[in-house]
């Protein structure tokens, strides 16, 4: 194998944010990092994300923090409302105890996109076929998509960054079904325009047993839509048009009128992400020269809200202790994976939790959430949120390459 640099050479595959920031890291470590992504153009796109202190720490390592921003309003205000549109005080995610940066999923992706040095190699339209592994290197045949060409080539590393279905995953570590179905499904898109009668700053919450409605405020974007519901057949959701599945979830009762307003601008908007709720549970991230990561490897979802801070946290420490362990890299992995483990750990933990402010899953978790809401607004909030959430909260402030 030919090596630039102290590294060797890395194949990335997925061009999204943990691989984008992999390939970043690798590059600055020595490494000679070649993406692929299944997509003929990196997306631009992108939806509500919160990026704690967890992901802002590594982030401003790699250089790209004050280019991801913050589109935080400054005095946002959040209500909880019902279908009569009856309002009432909500928690905004500045009043967890860990206050998050409230952001596009694009804005990360572009900040760690333009960091990428000019001659980083991507090939779009490309996906991992087969892997074999000897003990010098791991080779990978490659798929063009659109020319129907193959090529088969060697690495000395193979990051699978490709999302909670990774493809990587399959052909690295068997056939194995690792996805862990929570039964909820989510519909989120960004709106074109704000909701009628509410100001870029307000966010909204309609939450009822196993279903709810989130208006997401920036503060100067227009908001993003989360649909979030329990259902009984995951399968059953994806057999008819997403914006009917939504609908029948939110049924039989009469809409009103700011819910039907949410289906409609749902219905209408030209791009909107609808998927089940999976975690991703593996006993080893790692085989040999194969490494997964982000959503591949452990899917937290979206319920924990750290979705890109793991990922951006897991890229960079990789290529850390790639760096501490020089021509060492069976041990590089153990020493990344014994490190990040802990913090996901407790991530999935937390999803479970969240998941009940997010979408209560019956009447009880409902009462239970309401009472959470009034808390928020009295001093028995340090005392009664500390106790439900605070110990989740605090994992999302941890820098574990700091640990």
């Amino acid at each position: 194998m030919t090596n630039t640099g102290k590294g060797g050479r890395a194949l990335v595959v997925g061009l999204g944010v943990t691989g984008i920031a992999t390939a970043l890291r690798l590059r600055q470590v020595g490494w000679e990092p070649v993406v692929v992504e299944r997509a003929a153009a990196r997306r631009a796109g992108g939806y509500f994300i919160m990026l704690f202190k967890a992901g802002a720490a590594p982030a401003r390592r790699l250089g790209v923090l004050e280019a991801i921003g913050d589109r935080t309003p400054a005095r946002m205000v959040s209500h909880d409302v019902n279908r009569a549109g009856r309002r009432s005080p909500g928690m905004s995610p500045a009043a967890l105890p860990a206050i998050p940066r409230q952001l596009l999923r694009g804005d990360i992706e572009q900040a760690l996109f333009s960091a990428l040095p000019a001659d980083v190699e991507i090939r779009y339209s490309t996906v991992p076929t087969q892997i074999t592994q000897d003990d010098s290197a791991a080779e990978v045949t490659l798929l063009d998509t659109v020319s129907g060409t193959t090529v088969t080539e060697r690495f000395d590393l193979v990051v699978g960054a490709d999302g909670m279905r990774s493809t990587v995953r399959e052909l690295a570590f068997g056939p194995e079904e690792y996805l862990h179905p929570l039964n909820y499904m989510i519909g989120a898109t960004v709106l074109d325009q704000p909701i009628a009668g509410l100001g870029l700053d307000v966010g909204l919450s309609l939450a009822e047993p196993g279903r709810s409605a989130i208006i997401f405020p920036f503060s100067d974007h227009t908001p993003s839509l989360l649909f979030s519901y329990r259902t009984h057949d995951v399968d059953a959701e994806f057999r008819r048009p997403p914006i009917e599945s939504i609908r029948a979830a939110f049924g039989p009762e009469p809409t009103g009128r700011l819910l039907e307003e949410l289906f409609t601008r749902f219905e209408q908007a030209p791009e909107y992400l609808f998927d089940s709720v999976n975690q991703v549970k593996m006993p080893r991230w790692h085989r040999g020269r194969v490494v997964l990561i982000g959503d591949a490897a452990w899917c937290v979802t979206l319920y924990a809200g750290m979705g890109a801070s793991s990922g951006i946290a897991g890229a960079e420490l990789l290529g850390t202790m790639l760096q501490r362990h020089p021509g060492d890299q069976p041990g590089a992995l153990r020493a990344w994976e014994a490190r990040m483990r802990p913090f996901i750990h407790t991530e999935q933990n937390s999803a479970l939790q969240m998941r009940k402010i997010f979408t209560p899953h019956d009447r009880k978790e409902r009462l239970l959430r309401t009472l959470m809401m009034r808390l928020v607004h009295t001093p028995a909030i340090g005392r009664f949120l500390g106790k439900i959430i605070g110990p989740d909260m605090r994992n999302k402030e941890v820098d574990v390459a700091a640990v």
